[in-house]
């Protein structure tokens, strides 16, 4: 009997549970639903989409179907024309994706048949790593080191390409992979092929990973990793990576794995508090704080389009807007810059990262802004207020990142200061007191 796999964030043959049940007593099909929620990313995001599809299609010998519809829809009508009676499928735990998984168990229950869920997008599952009584962990060290106390299995084996039976799309792949240059101009592009993402991985555990303790901070030397953007659509599973780095024995091999740890910290507590994905965990400061109206909409404008004359902070959104991607040191200075001297909401700059970024994580995403903000869990303090220029200093000393993404910073054309970092850093920590007193 045939059974499904239903194609999450876990788009790839390589160390993907539910793939190898679903094809545990013979050939399967596979769906990816192509929602309505799909058209809500941007034009480049969903280019990546196609190529990240377009790529695993090939890797099945054209056996995936791409589907238009709700997960519900489209897994059901698939279930039914394949006569499978199980679908499998990764587990999710985000709010989106646990209302998917109800809604689409739900279909498929009234239709006599099962959905079963295996795996996750993360080494440890969200809601795993606990304290001895039960309780979340609510700072990350001792998460960190619990999460490695419980450990992780080693990668699953890869799933067999030719073990698929062929399912009809009624997207055109080919079209919107033909046409995604015009919407995604990144130089160079990033590649989408799974092979290559395993062989860029093995790149940087060779090369790169023994300078990223000390340069994973300099967005002018960008010894960073790039691997976010194939975690974020699952054609890398993090348990792959910790593999290549467990047998090594250098600080940046545990330094880079922290960052991971980072990433499975903030699964959890979007996972324990589903609201975080939009409302602060710890509010800090008064609502009077925050800039509104016109003042607000004017200053992230500004902030957006990387005219704020900070040259920095603008470097880091012209990055964003022009490649999907931005430095991780650079994003904290924006952010902080966002909310600390523009005193808008972290709510507003984290919808405008979910729009623009390439590796969009619900729980990265919202929780980091949190983070920044001074909301979140183990959050760096409000008091902590990023200095643009101190940054740009200590982390892009020679300007080289700078100049490429603001060439006209030393010309007329460069705007003005927006505001004085000095006095907009006052006006936040007096801000941060007065939330004291009335908390």
């Amino acid at each position: 009997m045939t059974a499904l796999w239903w194609v999450r964030r876990d788009a790839r043959l390589a160390d993907n549970p539910a793939l190898l049940s679903a094809q545990e007593d013979g050939p399967a099909a596979a769906v990816f639903p192509w929602s309505e929620r799909v058209h809500l990313w941007s034009g480049r995001r969903r280019a990546h989409l196609a190529r990240a599809l377009w790529s695993l299609r090939e890797d099945t010998g054209g056996a995936l179907g791409i589907r238009r519809g709700t997960p519900a829809d489209a897994v059901l009508a698939v279930a039914r024309e394949s006569d499978a009676r199980v679908v499998w499928a990764q587990a999710e735990h985000s709010p989106a994706g646990l209302a998917e998984q109800a809604a689409v168990e739900a279909a498929l229950e009234a239709d006599g048949r099962e959905l079963r869920l295996i795996g996750s997008p993360y080494a440890v599952a969200p809601g795993r790593v606990a304290k001895a009584d039960g309780t979340e962990y609510r700072v990350y060290t001792p998460f960190s080191k619990a999460w490695r106390e419980h450990g992780w299995r080693a990668p699953a084996p890869d799933a067999a390409p030719e073990a698929f039976r062929p399912v009809e799309s009624d997207v055109d792949l080919d079209q919107r992979a033909a046409h995604a240059d015009a919407e995604d101009p990144i130089d160079p592009r990033p590649e989408f092929r799974e092979a290559r993402i395993h062989d860029a991985l093995a790149d940087f555990i060779g090369g790169d990973l023994d300078r990223y303790k000390d340069e994973r901070d300099r967005p002018d030397l960008d010894t960073t990793s790039r691997l976010s953007i194939p975690l974020a659509f699952g054609q890398l599973h993090p348990r792959t990576i910790l593999a290549a780095t467990g047998p090594l024995r250098s600080d940046a091999a545990r330094r880079f794995e922290s960052e991971l740890a980072w990433r499975e910290f903030h699964a959890d507590v979007l996972f324990r508090h589903p609201s975080a994905l939009r409302e602060s965990l710890n509010p800090v400061i008064p609502d009077d704080a925050w800039v509104t109206g016109d003042d607000a909409d004017l200053a992230f404008r500004e902030w957006r389009d990387g005219r704020t004359g900070f040259p920095l902070v603008d470097a880091g959104m012209r990055q964003l807007a022009q490649t999907g991607w931005m430095h991780n040191r650079v994003r904290m200075v924006v952010a902080s810059f966002l909310v600390k001297d523009l005193h808008v909401p972290w709510q507003r700059g984290a919808s405008h990262f979910r729009r623009a970024l390439l590796d969009y994580d619900h729980a990265q995403n919202q929780l980091n802004w949190q983070w920044v903000a001074g909301t979140g869990r183990d959050a760096a303090p409000y008091f902590r207020v990023f200095n643009p220029d101190g940054q740009a200093d200590r982390f892009d000393p020679e300007r080289r990142y700078v100049e490429r993404w603001v060439p006209e910073v030393d010309t007329p054309a460069y705007p003005e200061r927006m505001v004085d970092h000095k006095v907009e850093r006052e006006v936040a920590l007096a801000d941060f007191q007065r939330g004291k007193g009335s908390g």
